[in-house]
C-alpha cells in the first residue's frame, strides 16, 4: 500500500530540491558532446599549447571513459590579459591536480565574488561563442584556460561600483567552484552583463582569441 506524504514529507522533498538548484545560475551548464562535429585536444603536464588529436566527432567524457573535471582536482591562477575598446580580456588557467585525467567541455560559470565562499556581486558571466566548443583531455598536471571578458562597469549607467577581489568559476558540468584573485570595481546591478567567458581551451592560452 502506498500511503500519501504528510506535510513534513513534502517540505523535506522541497527543501532538498531547493539546496540541489542553488548554484545552477552560475554553473556551467553545456551539455555534454555526442552530437554534431567536434575537437578532441589533449593537455600534457607543462604545455602552452595543443593541437587537435581527431577532428571527427568526439566521445563524451562518459564514453571514452575519462571523467569530467571536478572543481577539488583543479587549481586556479590568471595567465596572461590586455586591454581593447573598454574591455580587459583576461586569461584564467586551470591546472588538473588531482592526480589523473580529467576532461573538460564547454562553458564554465564564472562571477565576481565578495571572497572564497563569499555572495556573489552583479550577474554571472555570459557566454562568448568566438572560440569553438571542443572536448580538452587533461592529463595530471595538465592545463586548460578560459578568456574572461571584463567590461569597464563605469560604462553602465545603472551601474553601482563596488569593490571585488575575487572570481569564483564552477568548471562545465560540476556544482564545485575554484577561486582566484582578481582585483577590480564590478557593477553590482545584477541586470547589467558585464562580464564574459569563452569555454575551455586547452594549454596556458592568451589573451586573444
Amino acid at each position: 500500500m502506498i500511503f500519501p506524504r504528510t506535510a513534513t514529507t513534502r517540505v523535506a522533498a522541497l527543501a532538498a530540491a531547493a539546496g540541489a538548484c542553488t548554484l545552477i545560475a552560475a554553473c556551467g551548464s553545456s551539455p555534454a558532446p555526442g552530437a554534431g562535429a567536434t575537437t578532441t585536444v589533449t593537455a600534457q603536464a607543462g604545455s602552452t599549447a595543443s593541437t587537435p588529436a581527431a577532428s571527427s566527432p568526439a566521445p563524451s567524457a562518459t564514453a571514452s571513459g575519462t571523467p569530467g573535471c571536478l572543481a577539488s582536482g583543479l587549481q586556479a591562477r590568471l595567465g596572461s590579459s590586455q586591454g581593447t575598446a573598454g574591455t580587459i580580456y583576461q586569461v584564467v588557467v586551470l591546472t588538473n591536480t588531482s592526480g589523473s585525467a580529467c576532461t573538460l567541455y564547454g562553458y564554465p560559470g564564472v562571477s565576481f565574488v565578495t571572497g572564497a565562499g563569499g555572495s556573489q556581486v552583479g550577474a554571472p558571466a555570459t557566454k562568448n561563442p568566438a572560440v569553438t566548443v571542443t572536448l580538452v583531455t587533461l592529463a595530471a598536471g595538465g592545463e586548460a584556460n578560459l578568456l574572461l571578458g571584463v567590461h569597464d562597469a563605469g560604462a553602465f549607467p545603472s551601474c553601482t561600483l563596488t569593490n571585488v577581489g575575487w572570481l569564483r568559476i564552477y568548471p562545465p558540468g560540476d556544482y564545485g567552484s575554484v577561486y582566484v584573485q582578481y582585483k577590480t570595481q564590478a557593477c553590482a546591478n545584477a541586470a547589467e552583463k558585464t562580464l564574459s567567458v569563452t569555454p575551455v581551451r586547452p594549454g596556458a592560452g592568451s589573451a586573444s582569441y
